[in-house]
């Protein structure tokens, strides 16, 4: 297996975040064109005038900066340590993939038991990583 594989994912994720991140000014600078805030309503993060479409998109980026932070460091420690295997990529897409499908729904539909199901399965992702990584340190 090519140690390089576990990077895949881990660019896939970044280019989502940064994806999402690009939503931010698009959605804030629609809803003052529309007049349906002022600037001013972004001094202090954003006020309670500050309509869903523009705060969603916001809250999505926050979540794409929290947990994940633990998918990039065990990925990067796999890469690092050569204990990169066949399941360790099979678990990094699934957890990628389970991170896009809870921005989908999050940025369209937004049903929370739908994208509560989404990060559920990608915290098992992440758990099944951080126990893999632990047994291939451990031989």
């Amino acid at each position: 297996m090519n140690p390089a594989a576990i990077l895949y994912p881990v660019i896939a994720l970044a280019v989502l975040t940064f994806i999402v991140l690009l939503l931010i000014p698009y959605q804030r600078a629609k809803a003052l064109i529309l007049k349906q805030m002022v600037i001013d309503d972004l001094k202090f993060g954003e006020s309670k005038n500050v309509p869903v479409g523009v705060s969603i998109p916001n809250r999505n980026y926050m979540n794409l900066l929290e947990l994940p932070i633990l998918f990039y460091v065990v990925c990067l420690t796999m890469f690092v340590t050569h204990t990169v295997t066949s399941v360790a990529v099979g678990l990094a897409w699934g957890y990628v993939a389970s991170r896009a499908v809870h921005s989908l729904v999050h940025l369209t539909y937004n049903k929370v038991w739908h994208r509560l199901a989404a990060f559920v399965l990608s915290n098992f992702f992440l758990l099944a990583l951080w126990g893999l990584l632990t047994l291939n340190l451990s031989k």
